[in-house]
């Protein structure tokens, strides 16, 4: 996994409530278990009409919003089924952070082992970044986790809060097998002494 590193980049406003996993990644882009190629389908039934052509409407189509690597969401982001598919195609989009009010609890962990930064802040707060959005391309939000600290392009700060050992994990790059092998010394030890003690095993 990679380390999480301080973002300077635009940010999409998404203000619809309770988007649950299967509008971010519909079930039909299920069928892989690689973490790549998913971008397309990202929020498919609202980026594409029937036709396959260009919802217009939708933010991540309109030119400003392209670029986003920040998206700034409605209550209750993630929501439905707890398929870790949500964030791999946040990420291959290229989302690295998401900001709302709350997150669904298995969502919300599954972007730390991913290597994507959820924020959660109160309601006037992302009110105010929603503002900020709609400026598009002309305005950036600036996120620093070592920091806690979120800034806009006019210079206001907002701070936040995250669990100490979700901020290390994404600061250094650590996923759940990388936690593991951490350990590898003390594993290899442990194993070594087994075996000594019962070689029949």
């Amino acid at each position: 996994m990679e380390k999480f590193k301080n973002i300077t980049a635009v940010a999409a406003p998404l203000p619809e409530v309770n988007v649950d996993t299967d509008k971010i990644i519909p079930k039909q882009y299920l069928k892989t278990i690689e973490r790549t190629g998913l971008g397309k389908g990202l929020f498919s039934e609202l980026r594409y009409n029937d036709d396959g052509t260009e919802n217009k409407d939708f933010v991540l189509n309109k030119s400003q919003y392209k670029n986003a690597k920040i998206l700034v969401a409605g209550d209750n982001f993630g929501c439905g089924s707890s398929r870790e598919h949500a964030p791999w195609a946040l990420l291959d989009y290229g989302i690295k952070v998401v900001i709302s009010t709350s997150f669904a609890d298995i969502f919300y962990n599954n972007c730390f082992k991913n290597g994507m930064l959820p924020i959660v802040l109160d309601e006037k707060e992302v009110s105010l970044l929603m503002e900020e959005t709609e400026r598009g391309s002309n305005a950036t939000l600036t996120v620093d986790l070592e920091s806690q600290e979120i800034t806009t392009s006019d210079g206001n700060k907002i701070n936040f809060k995250i669990d100490k050992f979700l901020k290390h994990c994404l600061l250094n790059g650590l996923d759940d097998i990388a936690l593991t092998l951490e350990k590898n010394s003390e594993i290899g030890s442990y194993e070594d002494k087994i075996k000594s003690q019962r070689p029949w095993l």
